[in-house]
């Protein structure tokens, strides 16, 4: 029975775990302004990268300019009947120590006056900071490093501080973060691994073929979601090609460990069946039995093996279906090129017309003998007459 074999090997198996998972930018900021005006400038295009404390917009700053001036005005005015209080105080403390010509309660009618224009003071500083600050709004800078979307309002709207839409969203690709889920069983071994070491993530896309970025785990959620019974968990990737998107839907593969020594055979040559997994192992004699078998982990196309398999030993990979323990079969290993090669001595013996052609070949050879020594003594009597 011709069948497909592979023969178990000893390597250093990779344990993973998988997860659904949505990439999510690792900082997203709406931009709105925070004072009333019109928008007069914008420094940036739609699109660009922008760093931190750049400047991206500008809202007319005139009518702060103007609050500033007045505030300024103001204090110098209060500032001036502060110093004639402080000095009309002073001047009625001397009186009152040399001559007393000035009551105490002048004096300290005066030390009330002299206060409550200190505090004047105070507060026309503060209207001056008011105003100072207004004028810095009215300048918008980036928040954060991060990429700017299209943009929302052009040059020439007044823009309000109770908008509701932003201006514009910066969100932050580099780093960025994925968050995915997996079964609440497996958070107590995840989180047994991260107090060891750094855990290793990995994210595909959505066919699972390609490798799109490696980064590693951040944490893990504080609760359990009990609709679903599953833990969330967020990594960080540093993303310096923009390989991942904010909402982007990635297949991750979380690496715990690298188990090493491992008895690998390919997943196809598992079996299932009453009594539990099992493989059809190839002996010496080329025939088949049936061996029971343990398997630790599956992962991708491998199979891990528990117990039950040494490595070096064969097992058959295609054709199970035609087989029972005993049956008498011919090995066939698949090449680099993925193509059925027959092992040992099996393909001459299952090739017939291999054979037939060789004993064609003999025959001729023999046909041609005879013919020439016909020929020959025919020649020879010919020549005696």
């Amino acid at each position: 029975m011709p069948v497909g074999v592979a023969t178990a090997q000893s390597r250093d198996m990779p344990y993973y775990l998988t997860g659904l998972g949505s990439v999510t930018a690792f900082y997203t900021v709406n931009v709105k302004s925070r004072v009333d005006g019109q928008l007069e400038e914008v420094k940036f295009k739609e699109g660009d990268n922008v760093k931190q404390g750049e400047l991206l917009a500008v809202i007319d700053p005139r009518p702060y300019q103007v609050q500033l001036e007045q505030a300024q005005a103001t204090l110098s005015k209060d500032e001036a009947s502060l110093r004639d209080a402080k000095t009309i105080l002073e001047r009625f403390q001397a009186l009152f120590k040399e001559s007393g010509a000035v009551s105490q309660q002048q004096i300290d009618t005066q030390q009330a006056t002299a206060d409550e224009l200190e505090g004047t003071v105070r507060n026309d500083q503060a209207l001056i900071d008011n105003a100072k600050l207004q004028i810095t709004y009215s300048h918008i800078t980036a928040p954060v490093t991060g990429r700017i979307g299209l943009r929302q309002v052009d040059p020439g709207n007044i823009v309000h501080a109770t908008d509701a839409n932003p201006m514009f969203v910066i969100t932050q690709l580099q780093p960025i973060a994925v968050l995915f889920t997996l079964p609440e069983d497996s958070l107590p071994t995840v989180s047994q691994h991260m107090k060891q070491n750094t855990l290793s993530v990995e994210a595909y896309s959505q066919d699972d073929q390609t490798k799109l970025a490696t980064g590693k785990l951040l944490t893990i959620d504080n609760q359990i979601d009990p609709t679903t019974g599953t833990g969330k968990l967020k990594a960080v990737f540093d993303n310096n090609d923009n390989q991942l998107w904010p909402n982007q839907f990635v297949n991750v593969r979380l690496l715990l460990e690298i188990r090493k020594n491992s008895t690998v055979v390919p997943a196809a040559a598992i079996q299932r069946g009453p009594q539990g997994t099992y493989v059809f192992v190839v002996k010496q004699d080329k025939t088949v039995e049936i061996r029971p078998v343990t398997i630790a982990f599956t992962q991708q196309n491998l199979a891990n093996i528990a117990s039950g398999m040494s490595p070096g030993e064969i097992v058959v990979t295609d054709g199970q279906d035609k087989l029972q323990a005993g049956s008498k079969v011919a090995p066939r290993a698949q090449d680099a090129s993925g193509n059925q090669a027959a092992s040992g001595d099996s393909g001459t013996s299952g090739n017939p017309s291999s054979s037939d052609a060789s004993t064609a070949q003999r025959q001729s050879r023999s046909h041609n003998a005879s013919t020439s020594g016909s020929s020959s003594n025919a020649n020879s009597g010919n020549s005696s007459k």
